[in-house]
């Protein structure tokens, strides 16, 4: 497979989905280098959707039918449901196509580390994505950081927490463990990705994984402290049972803390059918965070701090690059496979009610 910046790659897509249809084809789409050339799913609704918002795609009722052609792809997107994510990946893989997998890439970390060596062996990208290491709020305290403007960090909080008292149903809320169902294994992906990206490696975890809802049958609300080997220690919170939201970010440090509520705006965004272009990503001032010492920011405390706009066509761009060979792997199936690790150490933590040591 070849591909230049005059020769846009052909991208397959593996489900359509909430990550297929809101996240993965927009971003594709909208990025330099690449064309959404098929979209795969058997759900004739989803592929009257596909075929409304772009005209020329291709679609396949299965991934067989997007591998019998492989010849004619450049690289496979996968969002489908957790559990196909390892077994189409390596039918990807050993069809020669390098390969996108929706968070998390595997149900284990050593699935994980399995996949990334068949990528390497066969000489192939393999990134997984993490999109919400491009959200507004996580951009700009990397940024605060960098700067050293709240010195040390002591103590990183982080949450994303929603109020959904009602079921919706579907695999996520499955509690067949070959689902990979749970908030731990998907919100969590997300906070413990972000942790380890901005404080490096854990070595030891605590957590509290319980079920709240009638009905419900896996986590739907989980706590994760992680004590990392630089001396942070991260709170991470993920729930659909929060009648009253938290800081999307709280970090406290020796010199100041920053606080920052709200989520990205760029998933609704998405969902609301919005694309990226000029202005994408920002965010009102009346959003932005604080930093400060000795006061609470609800009650005016402490500075505004202007909120970067966030960026998901950067992880899109990041890939055309790293298959022109012109930049890295914006993720890494190792780096994903070590936030597995945490979340494998997080889930046995949560069943035996210990502090797991990794």
């Amino acid at each position: 497979m070849t591909g230049t910046t005059a020769t846009p790659r052909r991208v397959g897509l593996v489900g359509y989905g909430l990550a297929g249809s809101v996240f993965h084809a927009p971003l594709i789409a909208a990025t330099e280098g690449l064309v959404l050339d098929t979209v795969v799913t058997s759900n004739p609704e989803r592929q009257e959707q596909a075929r409304a918002e772009f005209p020329d795609v291709r679609l396949a009722a299965t991934p067989d039918e997007l591998f019998a052609r492989a010849d004619g792809l450049d690289l496979v997107v996968i969002a489908s449901p957790n559990r196909t994510h390892v077994p189409l990946a390596t039918t990807a893989l050993e069809a020669g196509l390098p390969v996108v997998v929706d968070k998390p890439v595997a149900g284990t970390a050593a699935e994980a580390r399995e996949l990334a060596a068949l990528a390497e062996s066969r000489g192939l990208l393999l990134s997984v994505f993490q999109n919400r290491r491009w959200d507004n709020d996580f951009l700009t305290l990397r940024k605060l950081l960098a700067e050293g403007e709240l010195g040390d960090v002591w103590r990183f909080e982080s949450r994303f927490e929603r109020w959904r008292p009602e079921l919706k149903g579907g695999w996520r809320e499955s509690g067949d463990p070959a689902e990979i169902g749970g908030l731990l294994y998907d919100l969590g992906s997300h906070v413990v990705d972000q942790a380890l990206t901005l404080f490096g490696p854990v070595t030891t975890v605590y957590a509290e994984s319980v079920v709240r809802r009638p009905g419900a049958e896996t986590d739907d609300d989980t706590f994760i402290a992680l004590a990392h080997a630089n001396g942070v220690r991260s709170h991470l919170y993920a729930s659909a049972t929060a009648a009253q939201l938290g800081p999307r970010f709280r970090v406290l440090g020796s010199k100041a803390g920053y606080v920052k509520y709200g989520l990205d705006p760029q998933e609704a965004a998405l969902r609301e059918g919005g694309r990226p272009g000029e202005g994408w990503g920002g965010e009102a001032e009346s959003e932005w965070g604080r930093i400060g010492a000795g006061e609470s920011p609800l009650t005016g405390g402490g500075t505004a701090v202007p909120t970067l706009p966030g960026d998901y066509p950067a992880y899109y761009a990041a890939v055309t690059r790293a298959l022109n060979d012109d930049g890295p792997n914006p993720v890494t199936a190792l780096e994903a496979a070590a936030a597995l690790d945490v979340l494998e150490a997080a889930g046995r933590s949560a069943r035996d009610g210990v502090a797991v040591t990794l």
